[in-house]
């Protein structure tokens, strides 16, 4: 057992079921769980996280009705090509020795439904900021038809092979809407005060009870604190935990907050473990029964620290499962995991749309039972690599989990060079080692990460740093030679012409602008405002985007003195507008907080030594004051080797923001420098000897 995690990793239990740790892989919708593949996709998801240690794992909502589905081609229960998907997963999972728990749900007024679909339904008709919709409000008979299309749930999970139930009455869905005065309106015998509020939850945890025995755990996701002005308060959410327990429940899972609660609950802004004492005050209102604490929990060193400092049982963690399939077992063996850095990019953004889930730090989520790599094992060893004349390579030949990105094992490991150590080239760099290939990387720079090691020091985003140390961890362990301070050019096209194969995972460089005044001392591009520790007390950012938000967030926190007068600059009206629907809103909040003025719809710039003037959208002349002039006004692409490396004639991939900065994430960046291994794999396994292929148009 690895030092530190011993009330993490010892063994558990909910009502009649041993669990093999306190980590619970909570619920998340995936956006595959209906694709007509027989639910070969879905089982190979959790059958990666059987793998990689995960104790019980709860399934995305199954909507127990249609009226209750949350987006277009949300999976029903009352589907049987949805059921006998859910059979194989459960079958698979299984067999392997995984334990899944279904998640039974009910959007209630969040629903939004197909054309031609059922309207959304609710205690009252309270128009939802959701939907945009207001639901039809149910009648008596109906409520109690919803109560049966649980308890007809919980039946077909236990009859698919499931190992436990989790009812979904947290974060504002239907469950909480009846709990909740700002959505029941009702005054019958489900309304009207909060005993009568609470008892649709309580009916539908005694109905499932019922539907699945005494034997068959259920789980009940409940909300201990809406963060909802007027909403339900502290002492009705402990009576309410109360009577769930004596109505059957055998756990509590605790989430915090609805979606559309003006408090952010899962964002990077909001520091780890935050919510901490909400899952304490339901603990202490039930007793003995297993509590659950959930939301922004992303280190078993934090689970460790909340089991030994409070008297919770469990903890649940979603997303970090997404970040690192072996997140268990990596940490058991005292290995760098791969850690969720809350950006919600590619995994609640698109959840919220129902577009299929990855994640910005693996792009290989949702690609599981692709036959082009094998799932991560614990019983291989990583390849050697050779480096070139006069350099020493790291270590290498360590055992440890690779993933093979090919079916077809190597038949002659290649010889390739990765010029730029950011995301991309990193990602590129680390699965052609473990395709079993000599990886050799240039940087250009002193240090590895690109536009991470910028974003890291962005408030809430300190969990970028470890997303650079997981990498270049896995690259010392499979033996690549990482040179920084490296820069690769022209001259270099005899180094180049050494390989099999190059990948061109240069970055971006900021866009300059020619603005009267620009080239005065006090005005840097952003690159180096973000290195900067001696930003002036008025700081002026000049552009709308992302990268301008973060520049902003980080100049108004406090330092040394007072804080910084910080007001941003945008030709636009719209700050932001490419960033991510569920983290833009908390960012800009916090730069209200901060009192962060935003001047949109600016033209005719001049900078001056203590000030930038500047007409604004009203057509009115301004003057701001500004010690620091920052120039955050897009991207363009660092791509001055390529057209070297195509001389060369060796096969390449040019990736990243080096390929193009339109639209470019972190995302994508990650997705390229993945799909980059795997296209010289791909290459390699079809190439004889010699492999001198260009990149293909």
């Amino acid at each position: 057992m690895t030092t530190g995690l011993q009330r993490v990793l010892r063994p558990g239990r909910i009502g009649r079921l041993p669990l093999p740790h306190r980590i619970v892989m909570g619920a998340m919708h995936l956006g595959w769980e209906n694709r007509d593949d027989d639910g070969r996709a879905l089982a190979a998801f959790y059958l990666a996280r059987v793998r990689g240690g995960a104790g019980l794992m709860v399934t995305g909502g199954a909507a127990v009705s249609a009226a209750g589905a949350d987006v277009p081609g949300y999976g029903v229960l009352d589907d049987p090509a949805f059921r006998a998907r859910l059979r194989r997963v459960a079958g698979e999972v299984g067999v392997a020795g995984g334990l899944l728990a279904l998640q039974l749900f009910h959007a209630g007024r969040y629903a939004r439904p197909a054309a031609g679909g059922p309207r959304p339904v609710a205690p009252s008709a309270v128009p939802s900021p959701i939907s945009r919709l207001t639901p039809d409000t149910l009648s008596a008979a109906g409520v109690s038809r919803i109560v049966e299309d649980f308890a007809r749930g919980a039946h077909h999970a236990r009859e698919l092979g499931f190992s436990a139930v989790e009812i979904m009455g947290s974060e504002g869905y239907l469950i909480d809407q009846f709990l909740s005065p700002l959505t029941n309106r009702r005054d019958d015998e489900w309304g009207g005060d909060p005993q009568r509020r609470m008892r649709f939850g309580v009916a539908v945890v005694r109905a499932v009870r019922e539907a699945v025995g005494t034997d068959f755990p259920v789980v009940m996701r409940m909300t201990g604190d809406d963060l909802l002005p007027g909403g339900t308060d502290r002492d009705t959410v402990a009576e309410y935990a109360r009577a769930l327990a004596a109505a059957g429940a055998d756990a509590l899972n605790v989430g915090v907050g609805w979606h559309e609660s003006p408090t952010p609950t899962v964002q990077a802004v909001v520091p780890p473990g935050h919510w901490v004492p909400v899952a304490s005050a339901v603990k202490a209102a039930v007793g003995a029964l297993p509590v659950l604490a959930s939301n922004r929990i992303n280190r078993l060193a934090q689970a460790e620290a909340i089991l030994a400092g409070t008297p919770l049982d469990l903890i649940s963690m979603a997303r970090p499962f997404l970040a690192d399939p072996a997140l268990i077992e990596r940490s058991r063996a005292g290995r760098p995991v791969n850690i969720c850095v809350a950006c919600n990019q590619a995994c609640i953004d698109r959840s919220l749309v129902g577009a299929a889930v990855s994640c910005m730090v693996n792009p290989l989520v949702g690609r599981e039972a692709d036959p082009e790599f094998e799932a991560e094992r614990e019983d291989r060893a990583a390849p050697a690599t050779q480096a070139e004349p006069g350099v020493r390579a790291a270590p290498s030949g360590q055992v440890g989990p690779v993933v093979r990105v090919g079916s077809v094992a190597v038949r002659e490991p290649r010889t390739v060079a990765v010029v730029g150590a950011g995301p991309a080239g990193l990602r590129a760099a680390r699965d052609l080692a473990l395709a079993g290939h000599r990886v050799t990387v240039y940087e250009a720079d002193r240090e590895p990460g690109g536009q991470f090691r910028l974003a890291c020091r962005v408030p809430g985003k300190a969990d970028y740093a470890e997303t650079i140390r997981f990498l270049t961890a896995e690259l010392t362990r499979l033996g690549v030679v990482l040179h920084t301070g490296r820069p690769v050019a022209g001259a270099d096209e005899g180094l180049l012409r050494r390989y099999d194969g190059i990948i061109v995972a240069t970055g971006v460089v900021p866009r300059r602008v020619d603005l009267p005044g620009g080239a005065l001392p006090h005005v840097r591009d952003y690159g180096a405002a973000f290195t900067d520790d001696a930003l002036g007390p008025r700081v002026a950012v000049i552009g709308g985007g992302g990268i301008a938000v973060d520049l902003a967030h980080l100049a108004s926190q406090p330092g040394a003195g007072r804080p910084r007068q910080v007001t941003v600059l945008l030709r636009g009206e719209r700050l932001g507008p490419r960033m991510g629907r569920s983290t833009r809103w908390a960012v800009l909040a916090e730069l209200r907080r901060r009192q962060v003025a935003v001047v949109s719809g600016v033209r005719d710039l001049r900078i001056d030594t203590d000030a930038v003037h500047l007409v604004d959208g009203t057509g009115a002349a301004r003057s701001v004051p500004a010690d620091t002039v920052v120039i955050a006004a897009g991207q363009l692409p660092a791509d001055g080797l390529v057209r070297t490396v195509r001389r060369t004639g060796v096969w390449h991939r040019v990736v990243g923001g080096a390929r193009d900065t339109t639209g470019l994430d972190a995302v994508r960046a990650f997705a390229e420098g993945h799909a980059a291994a795997l296209a010289f794999q791909r290459a390699a396994q079809g190439a004889g000897r010699t492999l001198r292929v260009g990149e293909p148009a």
